[in-house]
């Protein structure tokens, strides 16, 4: 994270501060003066170039280097960062997405494959190590979702098709299956719940 969003985000936080101090949390907890609670790693940029491509430029070493930084180490970086300055809420949740393209292998996602394998090994070990500070990091493997993102990968229709087709309720992932997700994450309830990959899916992950 730059100096200049950490800037950006504390003063934010400190223009909350005045209208929040007299609120309590509906458990009568007092609530922590604008400090992040959920902290929500979700970023698309990277290439989906080919290893041995047909016509155009083959994956590279620095597309790979590009996609890793955006989408696996940056979350490391905002969880360092934001801890260090001590803005994050008692029992805070970290919360990214991957996919089973982490682990599996799809034409052209090889570069995004890495970050996502990258992403969920810094999630687990964000878990373990940001413990002792009451820090929870999760990743959500959400099912194929028709998305802007998902629509840049050539051949979406057919992966679309696909799983539909497999999922146990023939039917993709919506935006909203994701969020009641987060949701149930930022949960009191959910503090047992730390450096887990949880699919969401709809069972497809089981076919």
């Amino acid at each position: 994270m730059s100096t200049q969003n950490l800037d950006t985000l504390q003063a934010s936080i400190a223009s909350q501060r005045s209208t929040q101090n007299q609120e309590t949390t509906p458990a009568g907890r007092s609530p922590e003066n604008g400090k992040i609670r959920c902290l929500l790693h979700s970023i698309a940029r990277g290439t989906l170039k080919a290893m041995l491509p047909e016509t155009g430029t083959a994956l590279s070493i620095d597309d790979y280097r590009i996609t890793l930084d955006s989408m696996a180490y940056s979350l490391y970086e905002w969880v360092k960062d934001i801890s260090a300055l001590h803005l994050f809420a008692t029992d805070a949740r970290v919360l990214s997405f991957t996919s089973e393209g982490s682990h599996r292998a799809w034409k052209h996602y090889g570069a995004v494959s890495a970050a996502k394998a990258a992403l969920e090994a810094i999630s687990r070990n964000i878990a373990l190590e940001f413990a002792p500070l009451g820090i929870r990091a999760n990743c959500i493997q959400a099912g194929t979702t028709n998305t802007r993102s998902l629509q840049l990968i050539p051949g979406s229709e057919q992966l679309i098709a696909w799983s539909e087709a497999r999922n146990p309720f023939q039917r993709l992932t919506s935006p909203e299956d994701v969020a009641n997700v987060v949701y149930l994450l930022c949960k009191d309830e959910a503090a047992w719940i730390n450096g887990a990959v949880i699919p969401v899916d709809g069972g497809a992950h089981i076919c």
